[in-house]
Formats: C-alpha cells, structure tokens, sequence
C-alpha cells in the first residue's frame, strides 16, 4: 500500500478532529482574553489553588530564581499525584470495580459542569453586566448541567450534541486552568507532555498497563473521549470512553510483535456450516470433519483500537483475512479492508489534549495575540504529526509531546523574538 493513500483514506478523519480542537482553543481564547486577562477589571485576580500549586503559590515579588524553583516543585507533585491517581485506577479496575469507576467519572462531569462552569458564567455574567435575577441564573445552571451530563454518557443523544458537550467541558477545565501562576503553568505543562510519553510508550508506564489490562479482557476504561464519528454497536454502551491524553485510531493492531493479526471485531459471530462434497472451491477452508467457520461481522459493532482481542487459536488467521461475506483475502485485498475499519471507526482523542492544548493558547493569550497565533499554528502541527505517526504506527499515541513541545518552543521564540523585532520595524515605518 502506497503511503499517500493513508493519509487520504484519514483525511476526513483528521479534519473531524483538528475542528474540535481549534474550536475548543478559539473559545478558551475568548474568554480568557475578555474575563480572565490581567487588563480586564473584572478579571479574577486571586490565584486558584489546585493539585498543580499546592507546594508553591507564586508572587510577583518573588525572584526568577524563586519562581523557577517552585513551579518545579509544584511540577514534580503533580507529576507524582497524577501517576498515584492512575495506578490508583489501575488497581480499581483489576478487581472490576467498573461501575465505580463509570459512577466516578458520571458524578466528576457532573461537578465540573455546576461548580466551575457556574464560577465561569458568573465571571461572564458579571463582565459584561448581563441582566438576569438570581433564580433564573441556578435554573439555567441546573439544566445546563444535567442535560450536560446525559449528554455526555447517553448513546441515544445525537452526536453532534455529544460532541459539542465535550467541548464545552473542556472549555470549562481549560479556562479554569489558566488562571494558575505563569511560570507554574509552563512547567507543568513541559512535564504533563514528558509523563503522557512516559505513562503511554514504556514498557512499565500506567497508562500501558492499563491498556494491557483491558486488551486481555476485551474491555474499555471508563474515561472521557472524543470520538470523531458516533459509537454505534450493542457494546456501545461500555464504550463510551477511552483513556484520557492519548489519540487513538479506530484501527486495530496488535501491540505483541508475535501475532500481528488480531481478531478487531468484537461483534463477530462464528456460523458453522457443512460444506458440500461437490464443492472444491472451499476445500482449502475445511477443517477437521468439512466443517468451515467464517467470520461475520455484526453490523454497526466496532472495537476499540486500545481494547483488542489477542488471537488464541491460530485459525483465526483465516477469520481475519475474511471479508463480511466470508471470502478469504490475501495481500492488497486485507490492507484494502483494514482502511474500510479506519473509514468506519474514525479517530479518538482524549479530553486531556483539548484542554492542555486550550491552556497553552489560553496562557499565550494572556500576554499578546502574536504568540496566540505562533502556538496554534505550533498545537495543530504537531498534532497533525501526532496523526501522521498514528498512520504509519497503527497503535495509540501520546497526543500531548510534540503539540506541546512546539507550542513552548514558538512561544517563548515569539515572546523573547519575533515581537520585539516586528514592533521595532513598525514603529520605525520599516514595516506596516
């Protein structure tokens, strides 16, 4: 299979996700820039405390040195804190607590939705002076989280309806979020990158070993997720959600070198049937007593590409090189059906990426719109890269590396030199 063709079979795919994500940033954006900016009166001038400043509150009076200093430290304890949480879930998870885990995630939605996404409407309400009395204002709230809420873990919501909740909540984390200390927010988001590489690629990494975990079960974490197309199927039910800060393809590969074909439809259905003695064309099939058994895939059913099945029986090989009509394909016939599973599953990206990305910008936006647009152009590159190495790779990816790492980098070269030479030639009438 030619490489470009890849790229061209995901396109649609890639757009479905980069939208999102631009959207999500476009907005953070907005708000940070006419609530939450410094300028602004009504700006939020108190420092929020959370798990990512809990050993250093930043002072403006306090040295570079200082300020370094602590954003290090509180990078390190919510490194740590974020690692314990995981291997936390790891071990719920392995004793099957999983509606624990569903219930958890259902009531956490719940209480970003009414605490922070009321903290943030009041900062709105309160900034543009927006008439509205006391009791429409918690009426609105109230149904704006439940249905936010429903929305969100309800497979009988239209997707577009879903999405766009996902969205909003990560709007509502990422704005939040900004308002962290300046030095705190780019250290941690310099170590949130280097731990998502970590917890996602090696070998003992928590994030690997839970997805190890769920592959053996043929199962998916409980989690926040945004799918690019909607999860139709019997088992969409317990897939509405996969691990946080990755991007994953709706195309199953295994991860084990010795069985590189896996069984990707946990849908299938094996029909046994006699073949008849006059029929040679199916004599290569029979097995044991002529009796043949074709993989059929169930309509609408899809697996997903972090939770697969390992292949047991090595029979199964003829299943998967089987199209829905029970041929058996060989060569450029196989690739040609993987790509129809990557049309019809589309790709995956955690909320943790929405709403990182959307702090970088948030953060950038805070000093000028110059290095707004140098992080975005830098987010959307890297996550276009993110996606070009999930196509090649064919496995789940840490999507937060190299969006990341480019989004500081043009940063602070926009910052320290792009702005201070474009404002001196126009001000000197050398450019305009």
């Amino acid at each position: 299979m030619e490489g470009g063709s890849i790229l061209e079979t995901i396109g649609h795919e890639i757009i479905g996700v980069m939208s999102p994500v631009s959207i999500c940033m476009l907005l953070v954006v907005l708000l940070v820039y006419s609530v939450y900016n410094p300028s602004s009166a009504a700006s939020a001038a108190t420092t929020i405390r959370t798990a990512a400043n809990l050993v250093y509150l930043e002072s403006p009076s306090d040295s570079t040195a200082q300020k370094l200093e602590g954003a290090v430290l509180n990078a390190v304890v919510f490194v740590v804190f974020l690692t314990l949480v995981t291997f936390l879930l790891l071990l719920l998870y392995y004793y099957r607590f999983n509606n624990f885990l569903l219930y958890y995630t259902r009531f956490s939605v719940f209480t970003i939705f009414s605490t922070m996404g009321s903290s943030i409407l009041i900062s709105i309400v309160q900034r543009f002076n927006i008439p509205i009395d006391a009791v429409t204002f918690y009426i609105l709230l109230f149904n704006f989280t439940v249905l936010g809420t429903i929305s969100v873990f309800s497979n009988g919501i239209p997707i577009i309806v879903k999405q766009s909740n996902m969205v909003v909540l990560g709007i509502i984390v990422a704005a939040w979020f900004t308002r962290l200390p300046e030095w705190t927010t780019w250290v941690v988001l310099v170590a949130l990158a280097l731990y998502d590489l970590a917890a996602v690629l090696a070998p003992g990494g928590p994030l690997k070993l839970l997805v190890e975990l769920a592959s053996t079960r043929d199962e998916e974490l409980p989690a926040l997720i945004y799918e690019s197309r909607p999860n139709i199927g019997r088992n969409s039910a317990a897939r509405d959600s996969s691990l946080g800060l990755f991007v994953a393809a709706g195309l199953g590969m295994s991860t084990d070198n010795n069985n590189n074909n896996t069984n990707n439809n946990s849908g299938s259905v094996e029909l046994q049937e006699m073949l008849r003695n006059g029929d040679s064309n199916n004599g290569n099939e029979a097995r044991g007593g002529g009796d043949s058994v074709i993989s059929v895939e169930e309509e609408g059913g899809e697996t997903s590409p972090l939770m697969q099945r390992r292949l047991n029986d090595p029979t199964d090989y003829n299943n998967n090189n089987s199209d829905n009509n029970g041929r058996v394909l060989q060569g450029d016939q196989t690739e040609e059906v993987e790509m129809e599973e990557v049309n019809s599953r589309g790709i995956k990206l955690g909320m943790g990426d929405f709403i990182f990305y959307s702090v970088l910008v948030g953060r950038a936006a805070m000093y000028d719109l110059m290095t707004v647009y140098a992080c975005y152009l830098a987010i959307i590159s890297g996550l276009g890269c993110t996606l070009i190495l999930l196509a090649v790779c064919r496995h789940a990816l840490p999507a937060l590396p190299i969006s990341i790492t480019l989004g500081v980098i043009f940063y602070f070269l926009t910052r320290l030199l792009m702005e201070p030479f474009v404002v001196g030639c126009s001000t000197n009438l050398m450019m305009f």
